[in-house]
Protein backbone atom coordinates (compact mmCIF):
# COMPACT_ATOMS: atom_id res chain seq x y z
CA UNK A 1 0.00 0.00 0.00
CA UNK A 2 1.67 3.32 -0.91
CA UNK A 3 1.46 5.87 1.43
CA UNK A 4 -0.79 9.02 0.29
CA UNK A 5 1.78 11.92 -0.40
CA UNK A 6 -0.05 15.24 -0.04
CA UNK A 7 -2.44 17.73 -1.04
CA UNK A 8 0.00 18.86 -3.41
CA UNK A 9 3.33 18.71 -4.49
CA UNK A 10 4.76 21.31 -1.69
CA UNK A 11 3.08 18.80 0.73
CA UNK A 12 4.74 16.14 -0.19
CA UNK A 13 7.81 18.31 0.22
CA UNK A 14 7.43 19.67 3.39
CA UNK A 15 6.41 16.95 4.52
CA UNK A 16 -14.62 -11.08 8.99
CA UNK A 17 -17.75 -10.44 11.61
CA UNK A 18 -16.46 -7.97 14.37
CA UNK A 19 -17.29 -8.67 18.08
CA UNK A 20 -20.48 -6.95 19.64
CA UNK A 21 -19.60 -3.98 21.61
CA UNK A 22 -19.74 -4.67 25.24
CA UNK A 23 -17.92 -5.55 27.85
CA UNK A 24 -14.56 -7.18 26.63
CA UNK A 25 -14.05 -4.15 24.31
CA UNK A 26 -14.82 -1.77 26.92
CA UNK A 27 -12.31 -3.61 28.61
CA UNK A 28 -9.26 -3.47 26.62
CA UNK A 29 -9.94 0.16 25.52
CA UNK A 30 -7.67 1.22 28.43
CA UNK A 31 -4.57 -0.93 26.85
CA UNK A 32 -5.24 0.53 23.17
CA UNK A 33 -5.17 4.18 25.27
CA UNK A 34 -1.71 3.36 26.77
CA UNK A 35 -0.48 2.22 23.43
CA UNK A 36 -1.78 5.67 21.70
CA UNK A 37 0.25 7.53 25.01
CA UNK A 38 3.12 5.41 24.48
CA UNK A 39 3.15 5.76 20.15
CA UNK A 40 2.19 9.93 20.28
CA UNK A 41 5.28 10.98 22.54
CA UNK A 42 7.84 8.64 21.06
CA UNK A 43 7.00 9.89 17.35
CA UNK A 44 6.51 13.88 18.53
CA UNK A 45 2.32 13.48 17.90
CA UNK A 46 0.45 16.77 18.42
CA UNK A 47 -3.32 16.32 17.97
CA UNK A 48 -6.40 14.37 18.49
CA UNK A 49 -6.96 10.68 18.09
CA UNK A 50 -10.24 9.30 18.18
CA UNK A 51 -11.26 5.35 18.02
CA UNK A 52 -14.77 4.42 17.39
CA UNK A 53 -16.52 1.04 17.01
CA UNK A 54 -19.98 0.76 15.53
CA UNK A 55 -20.11 3.90 16.19
CA UNK A 56 -19.05 4.18 20.18
CA UNK A 57 -15.90 5.62 20.85
CA UNK A 58 -13.22 3.23 22.44
CA UNK A 59 -10.66 5.86 23.07
CA UNK A 60 -10.66 9.77 22.53
CA UNK A 61 -7.28 11.83 23.44
CA UNK A 62 -6.20 15.21 22.94
CA UNK A 63 -2.23 15.22 22.99
CA UNK A 64 0.06 18.61 22.51
CA UNK A 65 -0.78 22.32 21.93
CA UNK A 66 -3.44 23.38 19.52
CA UNK A 67 -0.93 26.98 20.18
CA UNK A 68 2.39 27.15 21.02
CA UNK A 69 2.55 30.52 21.46
CA UNK A 70 0.62 30.58 24.59
CA UNK A 71 0.47 27.08 25.32
CA UNK A 72 -3.11 26.28 24.55
CA UNK A 73 -3.65 22.80 25.50
CA UNK A 74 -4.87 20.20 22.78
CA UNK A 75 -8.90 19.42 23.50
CA UNK A 76 -10.49 16.70 21.67
CA UNK A 77 -13.16 19.01 20.07
CA UNK A 78 -10.40 20.89 18.59
CA UNK A 79 -10.59 22.29 15.16
CA UNK A 80 -8.27 21.54 12.63
CA UNK A 81 -7.38 21.74 9.00
CA UNK A 82 -8.02 18.65 7.47
CA UNK A 83 -6.14 18.69 4.05
CA UNK A 84 -7.04 16.37 1.41
CA UNK A 85 -9.61 14.12 3.10
CA UNK A 86 -12.08 17.31 1.34
CA UNK A 87 -11.35 14.97 -1.39
CA UNK A 88 -13.42 12.48 0.00
CA UNK A 89 -16.11 15.00 0.86
CA UNK A 90 -16.02 16.05 -2.91
CA UNK A 91 -16.45 12.48 -4.20
CA UNK A 92 -19.27 11.75 -1.87
CA UNK A 93 -21.08 14.86 -3.03
CA UNK A 94 -20.67 13.65 -6.62
CA UNK A 95 -21.88 9.93 -6.42
CA UNK A 96 -24.63 11.72 -4.80
CA UNK A 97 -25.51 13.75 -8.12
CA UNK A 98 -24.64 10.56 -10.10
CA UNK A 99 -27.27 8.47 -8.32
CA UNK A 100 -29.58 11.17 -9.07
CA UNK A 101 -29.05 11.29 -12.80
CA UNK A 102 -27.75 14.66 -12.96
CA UNK A 103 -24.18 13.46 -13.47
CA UNK A 104 -22.23 10.14 -15.24
CA UNK A 105 -19.05 9.27 -14.18
CA UNK A 106 -18.12 8.78 -17.75
CA UNK A 107 -19.13 11.93 -19.02
CA UNK A 108 -16.41 14.05 -20.44
CA UNK A 109 -15.29 16.82 -18.64
CA UNK A 110 -15.83 19.59 -21.31
CA UNK A 111 -19.55 18.73 -21.05
CA UNK A 112 -19.33 20.93 -17.63
CA UNK A 113 -16.33 23.00 -18.18
CA UNK A 114 -15.38 25.23 -21.58
CA UNK A 115 -12.38 27.15 -19.67
CA UNK A 116 -9.79 24.31 -21.14
CA UNK A 117 -8.31 23.54 -24.02
CA UNK A 118 -9.80 20.73 -26.09
CA UNK A 119 -7.39 17.78 -25.20
CA UNK A 120 -8.48 18.10 -21.71
CA UNK A 121 -11.92 18.49 -22.37
CA UNK A 122 -12.44 14.57 -23.01
CA UNK A 123 -11.06 13.80 -19.30
CA UNK A 124 -14.34 12.17 -17.58
CA UNK A 125 -15.11 12.27 -14.25
CA UNK A 126 -14.25 9.00 -12.87
CA UNK A 127 -10.58 9.71 -14.40
CA UNK A 128 -11.07 13.09 -12.38
CA UNK A 129 -12.36 11.42 -9.14
CA UNK A 130 -9.56 8.67 -9.45
CA UNK A 131 -6.30 10.87 -10.28
CA UNK A 132 -6.29 8.73 -13.70
CA UNK A 133 -6.95 12.60 -15.67
CA UNK A 134 -3.45 12.89 -17.79
CA UNK A 135 -3.58 17.06 -16.48
CA UNK A 136 -0.32 18.22 -15.92
CA UNK A 137 1.00 18.88 -12.43
CA UNK A 138 0.85 22.34 -11.93
CA UNK A 139 2.68 22.56 -8.57
CA UNK A 140 6.27 22.68 -9.68
CA UNK A 141 8.09 23.61 -6.05
CA UNK A 142 11.06 21.55 -6.25
CA UNK A 143 12.46 21.66 -2.44
CA UNK A 144 11.39 22.73 0.92
CA UNK A 145 14.12 25.76 0.41
CA UNK A 146 12.51 27.08 -2.81
CA UNK A 147 8.65 26.84 -1.01
CA UNK A 148 10.02 29.29 1.79
CA UNK A 149 12.29 31.26 -0.11
CA UNK A 150 10.49 32.00 -3.29
CA UNK A 151 6.54 31.03 -1.81
CA UNK A 152 3.88 29.40 -3.37
CA UNK A 153 2.07 31.14 -5.73
CA UNK A 154 -0.87 29.17 -6.72
CA UNK A 155 -1.72 29.30 -2.57
CA UNK A 156 -0.12 32.68 -1.75
CA UNK A 157 -2.36 35.18 -3.78
CA UNK A 158 -6.14 34.81 -4.08
CA UNK A 159 -7.76 32.93 -6.50
CA UNK A 160 -11.62 32.14 -8.00
CA UNK A 161 -12.04 28.42 -8.88
CA UNK A 162 -12.09 29.92 -12.45
CA UNK A 163 -8.63 31.51 -12.27
CA UNK A 164 -7.47 28.47 -9.94
CA UNK A 165 -8.74 25.91 -12.40
CA UNK A 166 -7.41 27.90 -16.03
CA UNK A 167 -3.86 28.33 -13.65
CA UNK A 168 -3.92 24.43 -13.09
CA UNK A 169 -5.38 23.04 -16.18
CA UNK A 170 -4.71 24.98 -19.30
CA UNK A 171 -1.48 23.24 -20.35
CA UNK A 172 -0.76 20.58 -22.04
CA UNK A 173 -1.78 16.70 -20.86
CA UNK A 174 0.96 14.94 -19.35
CA UNK A 175 0.02 11.66 -20.24
CA UNK A 176 -3.47 9.88 -21.92
CA UNK A 177 -6.38 10.07 -19.61
CA UNK A 178 -6.72 6.83 -17.84
CA UNK A 179 -3.44 5.31 -18.19
CA UNK A 180 -2.29 5.75 -15.28
CA UNK A 181 -2.44 7.58 -11.25
CA UNK A 182 -1.34 10.46 -10.80
CA UNK A 183 -1.85 12.54 -7.82
CA UNK A 184 -3.07 15.92 -8.69
CA UNK A 185 -5.44 19.03 -6.75
CA UNK A 186 -5.93 20.00 -10.40
CA UNK A 187 -8.43 17.31 -10.87
CA UNK A 188 -10.36 18.47 -7.68
CA UNK A 189 -10.79 21.59 -8.47
CA UNK A 190 -12.06 20.71 -12.04
CA UNK A 191 -14.95 18.32 -10.04
CA UNK A 192 -15.77 21.59 -7.37
CA UNK A 193 -16.45 23.30 -10.90
CA UNK A 194 -18.58 20.60 -12.59
CA UNK A 195 -20.63 20.14 -8.87
CA UNK A 196 -21.47 24.11 -8.78
CA UNK A 197 -22.12 24.07 -12.13
CA UNK A 198 -24.98 21.13 -12.27
CA UNK A 199 -26.12 22.10 -8.92
CA UNK A 200 -26.28 25.84 -9.65
CA UNK A 201 -24.85 26.37 -5.88
CA UNK A 202 -21.16 27.15 -4.28
CA UNK A 203 -19.28 24.08 -3.19
CA UNK A 204 -19.49 25.52 0.56
CA UNK A 205 -23.39 25.26 0.74
CA UNK A 206 -23.78 21.94 -1.08
CA UNK A 207 -21.15 20.49 1.61
CA UNK A 208 -23.73 21.88 4.28
CA UNK A 209 -26.90 21.21 2.62
CA UNK A 210 -25.94 17.75 1.75
CA UNK A 211 -23.46 16.37 4.26
CA UNK A 212 -23.25 18.66 6.87
CA UNK A 213 -26.51 19.82 8.23
CA UNK A 214 -28.24 16.19 7.80
CA UNK A 215 -25.24 14.70 10.03
CA UNK A 216 -25.38 17.82 12.39
CA UNK A 217 -21.60 18.28 11.86
CA UNK A 218 -21.52 21.70 13.19
CA UNK A 219 -17.91 21.27 13.71
CA UNK A 220 -16.64 21.00 9.83
CA UNK A 221 -17.09 23.56 6.82
CA UNK A 222 -14.46 25.47 4.67
CA UNK A 223 -11.71 28.00 5.61
CA UNK A 224 -10.80 30.86 4.19
CA UNK A 225 -8.62 33.55 5.58
CA UNK A 226 -10.43 36.43 6.44
CA UNK A 227 -12.45 34.05 8.91
CA UNK A 228 -11.69 33.58 12.60
CA UNK A 229 -12.32 30.26 12.83
CA UNK A 230 -12.85 29.51 16.88
CA UNK A 231 -10.82 26.38 18.29
CA UNK A 232 -9.22 26.04 15.04
CA UNK A 233 -5.57 24.72 15.58
CA UNK A 234 -2.53 26.80 14.38
CA UNK A 235 -0.22 24.56 12.34
CA UNK A 236 3.68 24.04 12.58
CA UNK A 237 6.11 22.38 10.27
CA UNK A 238 9.45 20.73 11.49
CA UNK A 239 11.74 21.52 8.60
CA UNK A 240 14.57 18.59 7.71
CA UNK A 241 16.93 21.01 7.04
CA UNK A 242 17.46 22.24 10.87
CA UNK A 243 14.70 19.72 12.70
CA UNK A 244 13.32 23.20 13.92
CA UNK A 245 9.58 23.42 14.10
CA UNK A 246 8.36 26.73 12.91
CA UNK A 247 4.68 27.94 12.01
CA UNK A 248 3.71 27.09 8.33
CA UNK A 249 3.51 29.64 5.76
CA UNK A 250 0.58 31.55 4.82
CA UNK A 251 -1.42 30.22 2.67
CA UNK A 252 -5.28 31.05 1.19
CA UNK A 253 -6.88 28.12 2.06
CA UNK A 254 -9.75 28.35 0.11
CA UNK A 255 -7.49 28.17 -3.15
CA UNK A 256 -7.45 24.60 -2.55
CA UNK A 257 -11.28 24.37 -2.63
CA UNK A 258 -12.67 21.22 -3.22
CA UNK A 259 -8.75 19.42 -3.41
CA UNK A 260 -7.97 20.56 0.09
CA UNK A 261 -9.59 23.55 1.81
CA UNK A 262 -11.80 22.27 4.77
CA UNK A 263 -11.48 22.06 8.60
CA UNK A 264 -13.13 19.77 10.95
CA UNK A 265 -12.87 18.02 14.05
CA UNK A 266 -12.55 14.56 15.12
CA UNK A 267 -16.36 13.56 16.09
CA UNK A 268 -17.68 14.87 13.18
CA UNK A 269 -14.96 12.68 11.51
CA UNK A 270 -16.04 9.63 12.33
CA UNK A 271 -19.87 10.99 12.20
CA UNK A 272 -19.09 11.38 8.33
CA UNK A 273 -16.93 7.76 8.12
CA UNK A 274 -19.92 5.99 8.86
CA UNK A 275 -22.62 7.73 7.29
CA UNK A 276 -20.21 7.45 3.93
CA UNK A 277 -19.45 3.45 4.57
CA UNK A 278 -22.19 1.67 6.17
CA UNK A 279 -25.06 5.02 6.18
CA UNK A 280 -28.05 6.75 4.53
CA UNK A 281 -25.11 9.31 2.03
CA UNK A 282 -24.46 6.62 -0.61
CA UNK A 283 -26.92 3.60 -1.78
CA UNK A 284 -24.94 0.71 -2.30
CA UNK A 285 -23.97 0.91 -5.55
CA UNK A 286 -22.48 4.55 -4.91
CA UNK A 287 -20.12 2.83 -2.15
CA UNK A 288 -19.29 0.24 -4.67
CA UNK A 289 -17.82 2.92 -6.57
CA UNK A 290 -16.36 5.03 -4.01
CA UNK A 291 -14.55 2.14 -2.93
CA UNK A 292 -13.39 -0.28 -5.98
CA UNK A 293 -9.69 0.40 -6.29
CA UNK A 294 -7.78 1.48 -9.39
CA UNK A 295 -4.15 2.28 -10.43
CA UNK A 296 -1.79 2.22 -6.96
CA UNK A 297 -4.89 1.36 -5.19
CA UNK A 298 -6.85 4.66 -5.32
CA UNK A 299 -10.64 4.53 -5.64
CA UNK A 300 -12.82 7.64 -5.84
CA UNK A 301 -11.51 9.91 -3.58
CA UNK A 302 -9.37 7.95 -1.22
CA UNK A 303 -7.32 4.52 -1.11
CA UNK A 304 -9.28 1.15 -0.60
CA UNK A 305 -7.01 -1.86 -0.13
CA UNK A 306 -6.66 -5.05 1.92
CA UNK A 307 -3.99 -6.29 4.75
CA UNK A 308 -3.71 -9.80 6.17
CA UNK A 309 -3.66 -10.42 10.15
CA UNK A 310 -3.69 -13.58 11.93
CA UNK A 311 -4.55 -15.22 8.71
CA UNK A 312 -7.69 -12.97 8.36
CA UNK A 313 -7.98 -10.54 5.11
CA UNK A 314 -9.40 -6.70 6.45
CA UNK A 315 -10.70 -4.39 3.83
CA UNK A 316 -9.58 -0.97 4.64
CA UNK A 317 -10.87 2.49 2.99
CA UNK A 318 -8.08 5.27 3.85
CA UNK A 319 -8.12 9.10 3.55
CA UNK A 320 -5.21 10.96 4.53
CA UNK A 321 -4.36 14.43 4.07
CA UNK A 322 -1.19 16.61 4.41
CA UNK A 323 -0.64 20.37 3.83
CA UNK A 324 2.90 21.38 5.67
CA UNK A 325 1.53 21.02 9.41
CA UNK A 326 -1.97 19.94 8.90
CA UNK A 327 -2.13 16.47 8.54
CA UNK A 328 -5.05 13.69 8.85
CA UNK A 329 -6.55 10.52 8.57
CA UNK A 330 -9.67 8.76 8.42
CA UNK A 331 -9.26 5.07 8.30
CA UNK A 332 -11.55 2.59 8.46
CA UNK A 333 -11.86 -0.83 8.70
CA UNK A 334 -14.97 -1.71 6.49
CA UNK A 335 -16.25 -5.28 8.04
CA UNK A 336 -15.59 -4.05 11.85
CA UNK A 337 -17.26 -0.59 11.44
CA UNK A 338 -14.21 0.34 13.08
CA UNK A 339 -12.78 3.75 12.90
CA UNK A 340 -9.33 5.13 13.72
CA UNK A 341 -9.22 8.94 13.16
CA UNK A 342 -5.79 11.18 13.36
CA UNK A 343 -5.75 14.87 13.29
CA UNK A 344 -2.45 16.66 13.51
CA UNK A 345 -1.45 20.30 13.79
CA UNK A 346 2.48 19.41 12.97
CA UNK A 347 4.30 17.13 10.24
CA UNK A 348 6.27 15.23 13.14
CA UNK A 349 4.42 11.92 13.10
CA UNK A 350 3.92 9.88 9.97
CA UNK A 351 -0.01 9.66 10.42
CA UNK A 352 -0.46 6.71 8.15
CA UNK A 353 1.86 4.37 9.96
CA UNK A 354 0.03 5.30 13.09
CA UNK A 355 -3.41 4.40 11.52
CA UNK A 356 -2.06 1.28 10.59
CA UNK A 357 -0.20 0.24 13.84
CA UNK A 358 -3.53 1.49 16.17
CA UNK A 359 -5.82 -1.14 13.55
CA UNK A 360 -3.07 -3.96 13.79
CA UNK A 361 -3.48 -3.55 17.58
CA UNK A 362 -7.31 -3.52 18.09
CA UNK A 363 -7.25 -6.20 15.82
CA UNK A 364 -4.70 -8.76 18.28
CA UNK A 365 -6.74 -7.12 20.95
CA UNK A 366 -9.82 -8.39 19.95
CA UNK A 367 -8.77 -11.79 18.53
Amino acid sequence: MLRQISSCAFAMLLSAAAPAPGARAQNRAPDLGEYIERYALDHNFSGVVLVTHHGRALHNAAIGQAERAFATPMRTDTRFAIASVTKLFASTLTLQLVAEGRLGLDEPLGRYVDVLPEAARRITIRQLLSHTSGLSQYDRVTSFQDAFQNGVPAYQQPMSVEDSLRFCCSGTLEREPGSAFSYNNADYLAIQTILERVSGKPFAQLLRERILAPLSLNDTGVLDYATVNERLASTYFIRPDTNAMQRDMPVYWENWGAAGAMYSNATDLARFADAVFAGALLNDAGRAELLRPGPDEYALGLWSYSFSRHGRVYRVAKRPGSIMGANAVVYRLLDQNLNIILLANTNGADLDEFAQRLAERWIDQSS
